[in-house]
């Protein structure tokens, strides 16, 4: 999970950056909207948190200019509560609202959900596209860079399976679970075997499949 968090008071930066990466995330630093816009330009994130009041330029302007480049999703920070600006901030592309002072607990929470809400709505798409490597749910086609890739049925299954869980970690023994059955009688050499087949395939896309050391593997982007 990388989280770029958006506000021009250091302390509540750090203070958000230190829960991120307690649960285990990554955690970026903009101080104002210009340099925001600037990093999401050269860099992908899985949600943003976005103060609303900055200097050079303001929350609800960046999120104008980042949605025009990416389709992240976005929850703003504010002191101000007024129910203009939220809806305001709905109405350009915020997927939550958080109104100063808020725990940091609370803000985790209110990521949680927006990254599950996001995560499922990618999952009901036929088609996804993560840069060159798309991937046709219903039609059981994946395409690297446009050019079919030849996947055994099993290989399909991982990678659906992966993607439908996009940024969640999936120990060996949940994929064996999942995608082999109750009934397989294999060990966990068996996915390891599987995954670097599929990531052959997937040739520089391999990437996307992040191996968890000691625990099993993971979809991210």
């Amino acid at each position: 999970m990388k989280v770029l968090i958006v506000d021009d008071e250091e302390m509540i930066r750090g203070v958000l950056k230190e829960y991120v990466e307690f649960e285990g995330g990554e955690a970026f630093e903009a101080a104002d909207g210009m340099q925001a816009v600037m990093m999401c330009r050269e860099s992908d994130y899985d949600i943003i948190l976005m103060d609303v009041m900055m200097p050079r330029l303001d929350g609800f302007s960046a999120v104008k200019e980042i949605k025009k480049i990416k389709d992240v999703p976005v929850i703003m920070l504010s002191a101000r509560g007024e129910e203009y600006d939220k809806l305001f901030g709905f109405e350009i592309g915020a997927d939550d609202y958080v109104t100063k002072p808020f725990s940091p607990k609370e803000v985790m929470a209110r990521i949680n959900a927006v990254l599950k809400r996001k995560n499922g709505e990618e999952a009901h798409k036929d088609v996804v596209t993560f840069e060159g490597l798309t991937i046709d749910m219903a039609g059981r086609n994946v395409y690297v860079d446009g050019e079919k890739a030849e996947l055994t049925p099993k290989e399909y299954e991982i990678l659906f399976y992966l993607v439908k869980n996009k940024g969640i970690a999936l120990t060996r023994e949940k994929l064996l679970m999942d995608v082999w059955g109750f009934d397989f009688y294999g060990d966990d050499r068996t996915v390891d075997t599987h995954i670097k087949m599929l990531r052959s395939n997937l040739k520089q896309y391999r990437k996307f499949i992040v191996t968890l050391r000691g625990l099993g593997y993971k979809f991210e982007v």
